[in-house]
């Protein structure tokens, strides 16, 4: 019994090693990839970073050095010459149909055959078809999986659901977690933890041997985001992304272990860099681990709530990352169970309830009654108003005394025309007003039918599947995010312009459909 509650949270060495050990596109280009990047001979900086190269990184690292190009059109005329452009979804319509239709389609241009061999490239190759977002997004991307397969569910592709989810457990056993997406710079850090949920999904269509299959890939992630609970002391508070609070409960954070810019968005962090204003030198970490939140970029994370140079994610215990751990530990807890691992059941819902108090306690302000993030520097909430307060309700984490004021708070201060609003800061950034994204609407919506909610769940659902509706009309596409305060505007903000395709939008519109417009 000992040993089996001290290993539980040890994630073992040669899974670390496996990560640290695989080049990276700045490691393999060197002095060629700097000068792409810092020069944007390729316009957005993921563009040569998913390239496939025609010839071994010595042949073109040679050619590189005897032709010298120095500019940007002499930099990209080299890069067009030695590596092939990565592909992107077309999604052109080829003639007017319904929505509906249009994405029932739609999954087969965004389908992603098994990758059988290893390219020269960046893609990390997964033994079974994929889902992918669209757009620049190439690859598969860990937390808009879950919101893809609630549509894939509707569309009864319950087959690329696991698909997906076979993938992500070959994810787990090579590297010991889910990376961000199949892309080896993308190995130091991951996303949103849904993997549970994912499985809890598939769960629901076939039954609990779904859990026996998983289990072992449950836990290992799960270990993984809790790797360094063990050294927490009165001392040292933090260990990557566990935090031990005042009450000495555990906590997590968002974190990435490379200290350096990130080589899809390299210009751009070398630029924030160079005007952050922490005396930390944690630019890149608190950079790298606002990507791992999915919320990239965000108020929620800037000292100053306007500024990204005033970043600090890594002082900032995120509700909602919280609130899916401890989802996470629920359904390990009934994994267990269903397998008759009444020891593993027991430790893991014991694990859910101190997370669920701990939640209660530091991310519930009781002035001003809702959710939020919680700075463990400043020892206080943030008290940042953003839609990531609903993910309580979502996880049932919240009781019903919390689920009525946050009920109040999301109809009065974040029901826009198009739904609901992601923060309510108009900061230039893409995860705040007026942007308003399909997973927070889908979240959202579950939390507060979670808890009897009727009237704003529909209102939410119908406001959001009108915009995605009226832009479809305008425009034949289905976008990642929409502009809610004003429909008539297009979203904005962040690093690239507005992507379409759209995985995660795709399947939350189905969703919606399913529960609100089907029945009528």
């Amino acid at each position: 019994m000992k040993h089996f509650f001290a290993s539980i949270f040890f994630l073992p060495l040669c899974l670390l090693a496996i990560a640290q050990t695989t080049s990276t596109p700045d490691n393999v280009w060197g002095k060629l990839f700097e000068e792409v990047q810092l020069k944007s001979a390729m316009g957005d900086n993921k563009t040569f970073v998913d390239m496939v190269p025609h010839h071994t990184p010595s042949v073109i690292l040679q050619k590189y050095n005897q032709q010298k190009p120095a500019d940007s059109a002499s930099l990209r005329a080299f890069v067009m010459e030695n590596f092939y452009l990565p592909p992107t979804p077309d999604i052109t319509l080829k003639e007017a149909v319904s929505l509906n239709n249009h994405l029932e389609s739609l999954w087969e241009v965004l389908l992603r055959k098994s990758d059988e061999k290893k390219q020269a490239g960046s893609l990390l190759p997964l033994p079974k078809s994929y889902i992918v977002p669209g757009g620049r997004f190439r690859e598969i991307y860990y937390w808009d999986s879950y919101f893809t397969m609630l549509g894939l569910v509707e569309s009864k592709r319950e087959d690329l659901v696991e698909n997906m989810l076979d993938n992500f457990k070959w994810l787990i056993d090579t590297y010991g977690h889910i990376p961000n997406g199949n892309r080896t710079y993308y190995l130091s850090r991951s996303q949103p933890p849904y993997f549970a949920l994912m499985v809890d999904l598939l769960q629901e269509q076939k039954g609990e041997t779904v859990y026996q299959k998983y289990f072992s890939a449950m836990e290992k992630e799960y270990k993984w985001w809790m790797n360094g609970r063990d050294k927490l002391n009165s001392r040292e508070t933090s260990d990557r992304r566990v935090v031990r609070m005042p009450d000495g409960s555990v906590l997590n954070r968002y974190w990435d272990d490379k200290k350096a810019p990130r080589e899809e968005s390299y210009r751009e962090d070398i630029h924030t860099a160079k005007e952050y204003t922490g005396k930390d030198g944690m630019a890149y970490t608190n950079l790298r681990a606002g990507a791992e939140s999915g919320w990239d970029f965000s108020s929620r994370w800037f000292a100053d709530t306007l500024h990204i140079n005033t970043i600090e994610t890594v002082n900032i215990i995120p509700v909602d990352l919280n609130s899916l751990l401890f989802s996470y530990e629920t359904i390990l807890s009934k994994a267990a169970s269903a397998s008759g691992n009444t020891v593993k059941s027991n430790f893991y819902k014991e694990q859910a309830d101190k997370r669920q108090k701990a939640v209660l306690k530091y991310c519930w302000n009781a002035d001003l009654k809702f959710f939020f993030d919680y700075d463990f520097v400043e020892r206080a909430t943030t008290n940042k108003w953003s839609a990531a307060g609903a993910m309580p309700l979502f996880t049932m984490l919240a009781t019903h005394h919390h689920a009525m004021f946050a009920e109040q708070q999301l109809r009065e201060k974040f029901l826009k025309p198009g739904g609901i609003v992601t923060t309510l800061y108009n900061t230039g950034q893409q995860w705040d007003a007026p942007n308003g994204w399909p997973p927070l609407q889908w979240i959202a919506v579950k939390g507060l039918m979670n808890y009897g909610y009727n009237e704003l769940p529909k209102t939410i659902a119908e406001r959001w599947m009108r915009i995605n509706e009226d832009v479809y009309k305008r425009t034949g596409k289905m976008m990642e995010k929409y502009n809610v305060e004003n429909i008539q505007l297009e979203s904005g903000g962040g690093e690239y312009p507005t992507q379409d395709g759209f995985g995660w939008t795709n399947g939350v519109y189905l969703k919606f459909y399913h529960l609100f417009k089907q029945q009528l």
